[in-house]
């Protein structure tokens, strides 16, 4: 599988322009070696809009689906730094996905990325997973390196600010392309999973900004 582990969390957001720099900052220097540095936690992969909302967006990979409600990670959460508290309470328009890793095709990881958000019936969730594995394989198509699809988990998918706050989207699904061209994993995106009959909640396209595996802490 292209992505190493089980396990993902993906979180998207927006920052205020006021405190965009130091926001980065923080996200760059502590926040993403902090979550790869967590038992379980692989890899971290941060990426900014080309076309898409929220601005930001990252994933965090863990060998296990486990780990992320593990005593490692909520020991995390349960300490964050000044700095974190400062930061994640700046953060606006606040997704939090944690999902399972379905099924990943292709080989490697690629610098453009499309995410397509996509909200099925659950109660034909075994069909439409195999409809959609089965348009994962990126093949010969110039341009795209791999696919992936994500089940969010709707008890842990919420927000760590607002946890009250109802999230109608904990249980969608995310399709993430991912490729050497931005044209080329948008316009695969849009033809093979837009129109095949589950609701599109959302489409956007990202540029990797960088990543962490633990073996480079």
């Amino acid at each position: 599988m292209p992505i190493a582990g089980k396990g993902i969390l993906i979180t998207a957001m927006n920052v205020d322009p006021d405190h965009e720099v130091e926001f980065n900052i923080w996200y760059d220097r502590e926040h993403i070696a902090e979550r790869v540095a967590i038992d379980g936690f692989v890899e971290a992969r941060r990426y900014q809009a080309v076309d898409a909302n929220p601005k930001y967006f990252a994933t965090y990979t863990t060998s296990a689906f486990e780990d992320l409600s593990s005593p490692a990670y909520k020991t995390a959460l349960a300490n964050q730094t000044a700095w974190s508290k400062t930061n994640l309470a700046r953060a606006q328009d606040m997704i939090r996905v944690v999902g399972r890793i379905t099924a990943s095709k292709g080989q490697g990881r690629g610098g453009a990325l499309t995410v397509i958000r996509l909200r099925p019936d659950l109660a034909q969730a075994t069909q439409w997973r195999q409809k959609v594995e089965a348009l994962l394989d990126p093949g010969t198509v110039n341009g795209v390196i791999s696919m992936h699809l994500i089940e969010s988990d709707p008890d842990l998918s919420v927000s760590l600010t607002e946890p009250d706050k109802p999230n109608p989207g904990a249980s969608d699904w995310f399709v993430l392309v991912e490729g050497t061209q931005l044209s080329a994993v948008t316009e695969l995106a849009e033809a093979r999973f837009v129109d095949i009959g589950l609701q599109v909640i959302s489409t956007g396209s990202y540029q990797l900004l960088w990543d962490l595996t633990k073996a480079e802490l």
